[in-house]
């Protein structure tokens, strides 16, 4: 991996960015199964964003390319203040800098949004928790908090599968996380990577990762990505469906969906 650094300088003004980059899926077993996508995604740094609007970006209302609050968190009309209050509430501290949400756009209304990643840092760029959300077909929400003493770029959180996420997985084992962001200046550019394995008792299962090269978010970015990949929103559904007839057909065991768990979050 290319050495990372705060993915916000104090020297540099912060702006809302665009990723475009790849959706990559391997399973492991019981049978081999990958594939690769092209995706397009929002990096948002929403403190900085709290009362500002960005051009071709509809907040809270209906747009070609929108936002919406209540797609991430409880559901309300604040997202940032929920991830702020979860971040007090698990006393994280030093979390007083920027918070970026790496996630999916609404697009003509519409938006399924696999997992989305909250990054809160301290004032002097550090990165102190991440909050993981993953969004299952059946309409519900989980969030994992991954913090610890070694809460860098690059260094592996571990967090226990909660939710029931796939069919072909039951909800057993864990989840690997590894978080990289490159600086601006970087030989290969501003860039993103989020690497997720999900491990049972048995070892490995599933590796996956998004990926991403950024750039601002301007209204020529976001047409650009609009005309490339007019209805990504439901493309990401439509191949979920997909990929999972596929399994389906080559007989990978099927585990019937248990109630989704009490708590909203793990820790």
């Amino acid at each position: 991996m290319a050495p990372t650094v705060a993915p916000h300088d104090p020297a540099r003004p912060l702006q809302a960015m665009l990723g475009v980059g790849q959706v990559r899926h391997e399973r492991l077993r019981p049978v081999r199964h990958a594939f690769v996508y092209r995706t397009w995604f929002l990096m948002l740094p929403m403190r900085s964003l709290r009362g500002r609007s960005v051009p071709g970006l509809a907040r809270n209302r209906f747009g070609a390319v929108a936002f919406h609050d209540a797609d991430h968190g409880d559901g309300g009309p604040d997202a940032l203040a929920w991830v702020e209050s979860l971040l007090a509430r698990a006393q994280v501290e030093g979390a007083d800098g920027e918070i970026w949400l790496h996630t999916y756009p609404r697009l003509w209304g519409y938006a399924f949004k696999p997992v989305s990643f909250w990054y809160a840092h301290a004032a002097d760029g550090t990165l102190k928790a991440v909050v993981a959300e993953v969004n299952n077909t059946f309409g519900e929400r989980h969030a994992y908090l991954l913090t610890d003493a070694d809460m860098g770029w690059e260094s592996e959180h571990f967090a226990a599968k909660a939710m029931h996420v796939s069919p072909f997985c039951d909800v057993s084992g864990g989840y690997r996380f590894r978080f990289l962001r490159t600086a601006p200046d970087s030989k290969q550019g501003e860039r993103t990577v989020v690497r997720i394995d999900h491990d049972d008792a048995d070892g490995p299962v599933l590796k996956t990762s998004v990926s991403g090269r950024l750039q601002p978010l301007s209204v020529a970015a976001l047409t650009r990505c609009l005309l490339a990949m007019p209805m990504h929103g439901l493309g990401v559904l439509a191949r979920i469906h997909w990929q999972a007839l596929r399994l389906w057909l080559r007989r990978v065991p099927w585990h019937a969906k248990p109630e989704p768990p009490v708590a909203r979050v793990s820790r």
